[in-house]
């Protein structure tokens, strides 16, 4: 019945061509997401459920799905270089209790390997750049962690930036990058707050310190209510005592980063002069992310003009990408209709 709800929601709404097209995709879709027990016969659907699902197609009206939209997308792409930014947890991996175990599926990790044959591919993630790495596993792409603070993309250094941060590497295969770090001076302040975090959050059970390289981010997902109260003033006390520092938040967690003009949408555009992108036109940059720190790189392709920013999300939520996609697996299934269009697009 709620199947059937849904179905008339969306032909109400309009929708008709984009769940037919959502319906083509969904083998694999189901793939990547937990078996669900069916509803029992004489169950009912709830009405809150149903409102929410109400409010969620009523926003797919300004944020259409990526998925149903993709025929259109990629008709605008045609004789473009696509260039691809894709964002670590709760993109390509699934939110999860632990952070240190926010793996990336198999299929997900040949999706974006595809992809990568294909695009210039990058990762612009909190994380720091070793531990996103070490999730993906894949050296055919560049990666940015600590919200972009820590790059490390093509061997081209870019003239618009200090050339003090900037700093060649080998990867894995021999081959030359660039590293750049605009937040380099920080470092001796982010290990001293790291110990001193550690000691002093110690006593608050489920509280987690995460050290992103250039940024710390204490986790509150296994925080009891009642002493939420508590690690956030022990985390502003900290802070207070390090002006060069501020705090963001994400989902359940607090992050303390450096007091630099500098985000994911400043290492979108960084990675963009260094592909030799930077004032051109016939760039299309795609970029896929789930969380609020996206939002600095979806403001970057609002104000160039240019590409498709894709919010992940289940919820209806203020944004400023121009496309959505509803969680991890519908993830998955743009990345493999992209390498596919690549593909039939090169013959």
């Amino acid at each position: 019945m709620r199947e059937n709800l849904t179905r008339w929601l969306y032909q109400a709404m309009g929708f008709q061509n984009g769940l037919a097209k959502t319906q083509r995709i969904e083998s694999i879709s189901k793939a990547t997401k937990p078996n669900k027990a069916e509803p029992k016969a004489d169950s009912k659907p709830d009405q809150m459920d149903i409102s929410a699902d109400v409010k969620y197609l009523s926003w797919l009206k300004g944020h259409p799905s990526a998925l149903s939209s993709f025929q259109e997308m990629m008709d605008a792409a045609k004789g473009k270089c696509v260039v691809v930014f894709l964002d670590y947890d709760g993109t390509l991996s699934p939110i999860v209790n632990d952070p240190e175990r926010a793996f990336m599926s198999d299929l997900m990790r040949s999706a974006v390997g595809d992809v990568a044959k294909l695009y210039p591919t990058a990762i612009i993630s909190g994380r720091s750049r070793q531990k996103v790495y070490g999730f993906v596993k894949l050296d055919d792409i560049f990666y940015a962690g600590s919200h972009g603070m820590d790059i490390m993309g093509p061997a081209i250094q870019a003239n618009s930036y200090d050339g003090k941060y900037q700093s060649k590497a080998l990867d894995k295969k021999g081959n030359e990058l660039t590293v750049f770090q605009p937040a380099q001076d920080f470092l001796p302040s982010i290990e001293k707050m790291l110990n001193e975090l550690e000691e002093t959050t110690s006593e608050i059970n489920g509280a987690l310190v995460e050290d992103n390289r250039f940024c710390i981010s204490v986790h509150y997902r296994h925080v009891l209510q009642e002493d939420l109260g508590l690690l956030e003033k022990k985390v502003q006390t900290l802070v207070a005592k390090y002006p060069g520092f501020h705090l963001t938040r994400g989902k359940k967690v607090i992050e303390i980063r450096p007091s630099i003009k500098w985000n994911k949408g400043d290492a979108l555009l960084y990675l963009l002069e260094t592909l030799g992108f930077a004032d051109s036109s016939d760039v299309l940059p795609i970029y896929i992310g789930d969380d609020k720190t996206d939002e600095d790189a979806f403001k970057v392709l609002k104000g160039r003009g240019q590409g498709y920013p894709i919010i992940v999300s289940s919820n209806p939520r203020d944004t400023l990408a121009s496309y959505s996609l509803h969680d991890p697996s519908e993830v998955l299934s743009f990345l493999i209709r992209l390498a596919r269009w690549g593909e039939l697009s090169a013959v």
